[in-house]
């Protein structure tokens, strides 16, 4: 695989809940490096995207590459899964997912949260996997917090855990779903900046995000969908500098008087 093929590639995806089409052909590309923000208002189909991207939830049409490796489906329409579990296995493994709730076993010290995975799913060596997991909690910036459980941490913090969680799986990609929409203002600013390092790192990222700012900061490429269509999409620059769709003009503006 070369240095510029693409991890990710989605082709006129469709996705409905009965009768409500939540996606209604959509192509989404992320090469290898490429940070790519998807913005909108709410029930556009982003974090529906996502979920799909990572086979959380089942299109009903389209196709979704993983670093050229179509999945393989079975059944058609509402009836369309994924037939090859290890190859699902494999591709969720690859993407490693952020939510916007934490999704942190209370249970769990800081430290098992992120070693977990990686031992239970991919079955790693203890000490080596505990020595991954303690270097990403100190890239983090909660090193410190090892010990700690989830209730005894800043919401930035917890979200943070996760993000290093993620970083310990080794994924080829990450994805987050609004991974700062439940902090307050200052604790956003933490998780923006451990967002900024793994851009600037060159970490191939989809990221869901109602944040602006960091969506121009730190994308390659931004893709505005309205309704289940992408309606505008291109580097930030040009999407936040000179806008062609009434639509994207019009979301942007509210942002910006939100």
């Amino acid at each position: 695989m070369s240095d510029r093929d693409p991890v990710i590639e989605i082709r006129n995806l469709h996705k409905a809940y009965g009768s409500l089409e939540v996606l209604q052909g959509v192509d989404i590309m992320a090469r290898r490096g490429d940070v790519v923000s998807l913005i909108g208002s709410s029930g556009s189909g982003k974090s529906t995207l996502l979920r799909c991207c990572n086979l959380l939830e089942d299109s009903q049409q389209g196709e979704i590459l993983f670093k050229g490796e179509p999945v393989h489906w079975k059944g058609t329409g509402h009836g369309r899964r994924p037939g090859d579990p290890k190859q699902v296995l494999r591709i969720r493994t690859n993407l490693s997912m952020v939510f916007q709730q934490f999704n942190l076993w209370a249970h769990m010290t800081i430290l098992q949260n992120v070693m977990e995975a990686p031992l239970t799913v991919l079955g790693r060596e203890r000490a080596a996997v505990e020595d991954a997991a303690r270097g990403y909690l100190d890239k983090v910036g909660i090193g410190d917090k090892c010990d700690a459980y989830p209730a005894q941490l800043s919401g930035g913090q917890q979200q943070r855990a996760a993000i290093a969680r993620a970083l310990c799986m080794e994924p080829e990609a990450l994805l987050f779903d609004e991974p700062t929409s439940a902090l307050d203002p200052e604790l956003e600013q933490e998780v923006v900046r451990v967002i900024k390092d793994l851009a600037a790192e060159g970490r191939t990222m989809l990221i869901v995000t109602h944040d602006m700012k960091m969506a121009h900061d730190v994308s390659d490429h931004v893709v505005f969908l309205h309704k289940g269509l992408v309606e505008e999409e291109g580097a930030p620059e040009t999407l936040f500098g000179a806008p062609k769709s009434e639509r994207l003009q019009g979301f942007l503006q509210s942002t910006v008087h939100a």
